[in-house]
C-alpha cells in the first residue's frame, strides 16, 4: 500500500499549525492593551493575585460578579508563573481561541473525513474574519467558544455507528467536563444553547434515542463536581451574588436593555455575512445539502446536528436586547466543519475566497488610515507601513492562489497570509493609538508619582490605565459596571463631581483622568491643578504644586 499521499497530507497539516501559531501569537507582546474589556480582563486577576482572594473577582477593588472565574484564575496562573504583561494577560484567550484549530482538524479526521478537508476545514476557520479578529482581543468568549465547541464535538464523536463502547463513553464524559468549563467561563447560556439544540435536532428528525447514551448519573457527578463548588463557596461568602448573577446578568441581559447593548434583529446575520464572506457563494449548497440529510433513515445525523446548532445560536442571540458580535463565536468551527467538504468540491471557492480575503485587508487597512486621519490618531511612519504590509501580503495570497500546489496547500497558505495580514493590522492600530493609549497615559501620569499618590478617575473609568498603574482609583461622576461594586460598600457613597472637588482640595499629591466632558463643568468652577496630557478622550491632571504650569504635551 503507497502511504506517501498520506504521509504527505499529515505533514501540510502539521505546518499549517505550526506556521499559524507562529503568526497567531506574533503581536501580542507588542500591543498595548485596549479599552475597556482588554483591561477590564487583565486588570481582575492581576488585582486576585494580589489580595490572594480567588474566591471573589474585584474590578478596581470592588466586587465584581459579571462573569465566572475560569479566565481570572488562569490568567492570574500566567502572571505569577511568567509576570504580569500585556501578553500574559493575552495569552489564556488568544490560545485557545488557536486551539480551535487543530480542534476541528482532528474533528474531522475523527469523522472519518480525509486529511486534506480536514486541513481546509481548519483553514476556513482562519480566514473567518470574525473568528481570527476576535481572537486576537482579551476577552471570554474566545475561552468560552473553546470549550463549548469542545463538548459539542466530543458528544458528537460518541454518536458515531461502530464506535466501542468505552470509547463513546469516555467521549461523553468529556463533553460533560467540557461543559462545566464552558460555564465556568462566562455562564449558563450554554445549557439554554445545548437544551435548544437537543430540542430542535429531536422535533425536526423524530429521534431522542441518543440521549439514552449520555451516561446521565456519572456525567452529571462530574459536570457539578467541576462547576458547582465557586457557585457555593461564592455565593457563601458574598451572599449577594446569586440574584446578581443570575438575574441581572443572565435574564435581563437577555430580556431587557439594561446594558445599552441592544441592537436590531439583523445584528447577527449582518455579522455572519462578514464572518462568512469569504465562502459566501457556497452557503445556498451547504445548508441544502446538510438540511436534506436530516431525513436520512438511519443513525444519528452528525452534520445536521450542527447545522441545526448553528442555526439555534443565530436566532437566539438575535432575539437577546443584548447583542455583541462575539456572542456567536460558537458557531464558526462548527461551520467550518459543514464548509470544507462543500468547499473542496467547488472548483471556484479558493479564487473567491483569496479575492474575498485580499479584498478585505485592503479595505481594513484604507479604513485604518482613513478613521485616524479625520480623527485624532498619529498618522506615523511605522502606522502606514504596517497598514503597506497588510496590503502586501494581500497580493500574496493572490499569488498562493495561482500556485501549482494541492488544493489544501493553497487554503493553508491563505490562512497563513490572511492572519499575517491581520497581525499588521492590529499593529497598524496599535501605533495609531499609541500617543493616547492607555499605557502611555498612565506612564506619563507614574512619572512624577510616588507611593503616597491618590488617583482618580471622573467621568470615566479606564480598566487599563488601572492595569498599568498597578493600583486602583478613586472614581468619581461615573458609576457604569462598578455600580454593584459601589453599592456593596458600605456607607454612604458620594461620588458626583461636587464629591470629587471636595476630595481633590484635601489632596497633596494626586493624579486625575478626566473625561473632557467632565472636565468642562470642573473648569467652569475653577479645578486647582496643571494639565499634563490632554486630548479629545481624556484629560490628566496633577494636584501638585511643584508641577509645571504648562502643559507637558501639547493641547490638540
Amino acid at each position: 500500500m503507497n502511504t506517501q499521499p498520506r504521509h504527505n497530507d499529515a505533514r501540510s497539516g502539521s505546518y499549517l499549525l505550526v506556521l499559524l501559531a507562529v503568526l497567531w501569537f506574533a503581536s501580542m507582546p507588542f500591543r498595548a492593551l485596549m479599552d475597556p474589556d482588554e483591561g477590564r480582563y487583565a486588570e481582575i486577576p492581576r488585582e486576585m493575585l494580589q489580595s490572594h482572594d480567588w474566591l471573589t473577582p474585584r474590578l478596581n477593588d470592588l466586587k465584581y460578579f459579571e462573569k465566572p472565574p475560569l479566565q481570572y484564575w488562569m490568567t492570574a496562573a500566567f502572571y505569577s508563573a511568567f509576570g504580569v504583561h500585556e501578553w500574559t494577560a493575552r495569552l489564556w484567550a488568544i490560545l485557545l481561541a488557536f486551539g480551535c484549530l487543530p480542534l476541528v482538524y482532528g474533528f474531522c479526521r475523527q469523522l472519518g473525513y480525509r486529511a486534506s478537508t480536514s486541513l481546509i476545514a481548519s483553514a476556513l476557520l482562519a480566514i473567518n474574519p470574525l473568528f481570527v479578529i476576535v481572537g486576537q482581543i482579551n476577552l471570554l468568549d474566545q475561552g468560552f467558544t473553546f470549550f463549548v465547541v469542545l463538548a459539542l464535538f466530543s458528544f458528537l464523536l460518541a454518536q458515531r455507528q461502530h464506535v466501542l463502547q468505552s470509547t463513546a463513553s469516555l467521549w461523553i464524559l468529556l463533553a460533560w467536563s467540557a461543559l462545566a468549563l464552558a460555564i465556568l467561563s462566562k455562564g449558563i447560556v450554554v445549557l439554554v444553547l445545548f437544551g435548544l439544540t437537543f430540542g430542535t435536532y429531536s422535533a425536526l428528525t423524530r429521534d431522542w434515542s441518543y440521549l439514552r447514551h449520555m451516561r446521565w448519573p456519572l456525567g452529571l457527578v462530574i459536570f457539578f463536581a467541576i462547576s458547582l463548588p465557586w457557585f457555593l463557596l461564592v455565593q457563601q461568602a458574598n451572599p449577594e451574588f446569586a440574584s446578581f448573577f443570575f438575574v441581572h446578568e443572565h435574564l435581563a441581559r437577555f430580556s431587557t436593555r439594561i446594558h445599552a447593548r441592544y441592537q436590531p434583529g439583523w445584528y447577527f446575520p449582518a455579522i455572519l455575512l462578514v464572518a462568512l464572506a469569504p465562502v459566501f457563494w457556497s452557503c445556498r449548497a451547504m445548508v441544502s445539502i446538510y438540511w436534506r440529510s436530516r431525513s436520512k433513515s438511519t443513525g444519528f445525523r452528525t452534520e445536521f446536528f450542527l447545522l441545526t446548532w448553528c442555526l439555534v445560536v443565530l436566532v437566539f442571540f438575535s432575539f437577546s436586547q443584548s447583542k455583541l458580535a462575539p456572542y456567536i463565536l460558537p458557531m464558526m468551527a462548527p461551520l467550518a466543519v459543514l464548509f470544507a467538504p462543500v468547499i473542496e468540491r467547488d472548483t471556484q471557492g479558493l479564487a473567491r475566497a483569496t479575492w474575498t480575503v485580499a479584498s478585505l485587508l485592503v479595505i481594513l487597512a484604507t479604513g485604518i488610515i482613513v478613521y485616524f486621519r479625520q480623527n485624532d490618531g498619529i498618522m506615523t511612519v511605522a502606522m502606514l507601513a504596517w497598514c503597506g504590509m497588510a496590503s502586501i501580503t494581500a497580493l500574496a495570497s493572490l499569488a498562493v492562489a495561482r500556485s501549482r500546489r494541492a488544493l489544501e496547500q493553497r487554503y493553508a497558505c491563505l490562512a497563513i497570509t490572511f492572519v499575517a495580514g491581520v497581525q499588521f493590522l492590529f499593529m497598524a492600530y496599535a501605533q495609531a493609538l499609541s500617543y493616547d493609549s492607555p499605557k502611555t497615559i498612565a506612564a506619563l501620569a507614574a512619572a512624577s508619582t510616588d507611593s503616597q499618590t491618590t488617583f482618580f478617575s471622573v467621568g470615566h473609568y479606564s480598566h487599563s490605565v488601572g492595569f498599568y498603574l498597578r493600583r486602583p482609583m478613586e472614581v468619581f461622576d461615573y458609576r457604569g459596571e462598578l455600580d454593584f461594586g459601589l453599592t456593596q460598600r458600605s456607607g454612604a457613597i458620594q461620588n458626583d463631581l461636587q464629591a470629587f472637588q471636595d476630595r481633590w482640595a484635601r489632596t497633596k499629591s494626586g493624579i486625575a483622568f478626566i473625561d473632557p466632558t467632565s472636565f468642562g463643568r470642573l473648569h467652569v468652577a475653577g479645578l486647582p491643578g496643571s494639565i499634563v496630557h490632554r486630548s479629545s478622550r481624556v484629560l490628566v491632571l496633577d494636584s501638585s504644586s511643584a508641577a509645571s504650569s504648562s502643559e507637558a504635551i501639547a493641547i490638540r
